[in-house]
């Protein structure tokens, strides 16, 4: 069993900044990607920014050069820095963490923390 929980969100002005933090727990003996996805009422999931086990980062068009995502292996822990934050960014942000066992990935999801960009 995995535990996957976020935190770091909330109500930001537009133009400021964030961190949003996710920590998973369980039964983890290695993990290979971690992410960020978001979502909106009236859209689908979307890839927010994910990174590897070896480092190697992917972002969504839309938050290049704004947001940078990080993690410590050693705690598990994956982090999503956002700056210059737009009202647009305004979502339910969800940590996706995929761990290892034998041959098998998995994926787990967090419970979701709220992120509200005012104009």
């Amino acid at each position: 069993q995995v535990q996957v929980v976020e935190s770091g969100g909330g109500l930001v002005q537009a133009g400021g900044s964030l961190r949003l933090s996710c920590a998973a727990s369980g039964r983890l003996f290695s993990i290979d990607a971690m992410g960020w996805y978001r979502q909106t009422p009236d859209k689908q999931r979307e890839l927010v920014a994910t990174i590897t086990s070896g480092g190697s980062t992917n972002y969504a068009d839309s938050v290049k050069g704004r947001f940078t995502i990080s993690r410590d292996n050693a705690e598990n822990t994956v982090y999503l820095q956002m700056n210059s934050l737009k009202p647009e960014d305004t979502a339910v942000y969800y940590c996706n963490v995929r761990p290892i066992v034998g041959s098998i990935i998995y994926s787990n999801w967090g419970q979701g923390t709220q992120v509200t960009v005012s104009s």
